[in-house]
């Protein structure tokens, strides 16, 4: 990452951001006076260096003002892969789809607590959020009220089960038989499992009679402890349990040296009044009683006018981007202009040849060239096609990606992106929550039914006969009831949920239930064990043979086969990469080759294909597909 930490340096010595700087200490020191910013001809990603230098500089709050929801994404990506350590925090509305009021995401609820938690009790540093003009809209609860609202539990106190199920409802969670999302908690004897807003896992809090014993951060996929941890807040929902006199813009959680970054003010005010004019339009359909998540922040009435957001802009630095100024336009005449000339990466089509002489053009101009990828393979792929094609290019490779290219005029700085280069589609990606069908081992609880068999690593197949509470050494906790042979009894303790899975076998035949204590199941997996060697040896035998025959070793890749696999529109996943480079290797031996790739629809087996084809036809050999319907044959023959 030497290349990025120099480039970012170069921005960072930069006057331009240094007078950026000054102007945000300014505006803290002299309030009456907050400093203003157009920032003109930014193009591209600068964006995000400018940001990410300034931040250096003066490591004050910063929030970012996005057009939309997908570009805010595409922003927060690229500041994040900047930041080698530090979060980018995204602020998203609370809402599944934008636009939409009527279903509340609890995970898009939990990423706005995190940042506003995280926001007013950052000590030292300050954070960088990035946010778009939608989730600006909702209010959040005011900083005072959300710390006298947190629950604060601690190893060694004292805690009532009945007190905090009490509290606990009535700040909205929902108590269920396992959490898997925020505003969920479960009690189990004497564990207590609670999902805050506040945090993305779950805490595991274990008792002692009435003392807690224990504070856990654990995984709700598979149930097990990520780290111990003294102390916890649980945060309540921050959109929906508290009043509308409770609940402030997010610009009143912001600290006073705050800098503001919008790419388009105007832009910010008009979404900001469509929302407003939507939301009211779904409160008048509501009815009173309404209590969905929805209902009660439209009952509260928990959103912001446009121009009150345009008066809380005004008393911080901001640092507007785009061609012309919104505050100069409305009469302020202290913006100061600062130019960025830049242009956005040229469009080259996947076209080496153009390619390699923009790349050296610029090294002529004296610009400098940065190649971005988020795979360092394709890093390796460029070097062998300029190879392949004698081309004596000079650029300088960094393994993250950036969503859009750009070249710095005034730095004489050329950044562009692998994606781009080769017309592929680049996603972004946002933390995801948990769902019902990831958390496999409460799925299969919630599935099954007493009476359905299960197997268990250990013991064999039983029969599953429901959950029990059980007192371990004066702990009341709860586990899974198995049933053995002559009515013999195993309990599974939660934590111990990936041992057992449902019982999968000939379809209507019943399996074999085992004894506790004997030697059949153990005595079972042996004999498999022994069966699978046998297998194994006779396979062995026939790979020798088959080793021993003689076939056609088709040549390393060439440039063209580099071109070729950057020029997919997507990224490969791992899996894809594997099986590709396992098809390659066998393709390049001395004998035939013997391989079968496994995958469901849609998992990209036949780009893997498309790859092998392609290698074998660049040898000068033909390749035939063979599929079994006429539908898949038109299908593959339009992708080749």
């Amino acid at each position: 990452m030497k290349n990025l930490e120099q480039l970012l340096e170069l921005y960072r010595k930069d006057e331009r951001t240094k007078l950026i700087a000054r102007g945000i200490e300014q505006s803290v020191a002299n309030a009456d006076e907050p400093k203003r910013f157009l920032l003109q001809d930014v193009k591209g990603g600068l964006e995000s260096f400018v940001l990410a230098a300034t931040y250096y500089e003066i490591p004050a709050c910063h929030l970012f003002v996005a057009i939309d929801k997908e570009d805010a994404a595409y922003v927060q990506n690229t500041l994040n892969n900047l930041f080698e350590k530090k979060t980018i925090h995204f602020f998203p509305d609370s809402f599944k789809r934008p636009q939409e009021f009527k279903t509340v995401e609890n995970h898009n609820v939990l990423l706005r607590t995190e940042t506003v938690n995280k926001v007013t009790n950052s000590k030292a540093r300050g954070e960088i959020i990035v946010t778009y003009p939608e989730a600006l809209f909702e209010k959040v609860v005011a900083p005072k009220v959300l710390n006298e609202s947190k629950i604060e539990i601690q190893n060694g106190e004292s805690l009532d089960v009945d007190t905090i199920l009490e509290v606990l409802i009535e700040y909205g969670f929902s108590r269920v038989d396992f959490v898997f999302e925020p505003g969920q908690f479960s009690i189990r004897g004497g564990i207590i499992d609670i999902f805050s807003y506040g945090n993305d896992m779950p805490y595991r809090i274990e008792l002692f009679d009435d003392e807690v014993e224990s504070i856990r951060v654990f995984n709700p996929l598979d149930q097990l402890s990520l780290k111990k941890i003294s102390r916890v807040s649980i945060i309540p929902n921050i959109q929906t349990e508290f009043r509308q006199n409770q609940k402030v813009s997010l610009f009143k959680t912001l600290p006073e040296n705050t800098a503001i970054w919008i790419k388009d003010v105007q832009n910010l005010i008009d979404r900001l009044q469509i929302w407003f004019d939507k939301a009211a339009d779904f409160a008048d359909t509501l009815q009173e009683d309404d209590t969905t998540e929805s209902a009660k922040i439209m009952h509260e009435r928990a959103f912001i006018l446009p121009n009150v957001v345009v008066n809380e802009v005004l008393n911080q630095a901001v640092i507007e981007l785009g061609k012309s100024s919104y505050f100069e336009f409305k009469g302020d005449v202290g913006v100061r202009h600062i130019k960025y000339p830049s242009k956005p990466q040229p469009s080259f089509n996947k076209n080496f040849a153009l390619l390699i002489k923009d790349l050296n053009d610029n090294t002529e101009n004296g610009i400098t060239n940065y190649i971005f990828t988020e795979n360092p393979r394709q890093i390796e792929r460029f070097y062998r096609i300029f190879e392949d094609l004698q081309a004596n290019v000079v650029f300088h490779p960094i393994s993250t990606a950036i969503h859009k290219g750009f070249i710095d005029k005034q730095l004489k700085i050329a950044c562009y992106t692998d994606h781009q280069i080769f017309d592929r589609f680049h996603k972004y990606k946002l933390k995801q929550g948990f769902t019902k069908s990831q958390a496999l081992n409460i799925k299969l609880l919630r599935e099954l039914q007493p009476g359905d068999y299960v197997t268990h690593i250990d013991h064999g197949v039983g029969k599953y006969s429901g959950l029990e509470k059980i007192d371990i050494n004066g702990h009341i906790q709860e586990a899974v009831r198995l049933i053995y042979k002559d009515n013999d009894l195993l309990y599974v303790s939660i934590n111990s949920l990936h041992k057992i899975s449902k019982y999968v076998g000939k379809e209507g035949k019943t399996p074999k239930v085992y004894k506790l204590g004997s030697d059949a199941w153990t005595n079972l997996k042996s004999r498999t064990k022994k069966k699978v060697k046998d297998i194994a040896a006779e396979l062995i035998k026939l790979y020798a043979k088959r080793k021993a025959a003689k076939g056609h070793a088709f040549p390393p890749d060439n440039w063209m086969q580099y071109e070729l696999e950057s020029s997919f529109i997507y990224e490969d996943t791992p899996d894809q990469a594997k099986a590709t480079q396992d098809v390659k290797e066998d393709m390049e031996k001395g004998y035939p080759m013997d391989r079968l790739i496994c995958g469901d629809v849609g998992f990209g087996k036949t780009e893997v294909a498309i790859r092998a084809a392609f290698k074998a036809a660049v040898d000068g050999k033909q390749v035939a597909v063979l599929v079994p319907t006429t539908i898949l044959a038109l299908q593959h023959a339009k992708t080749f």
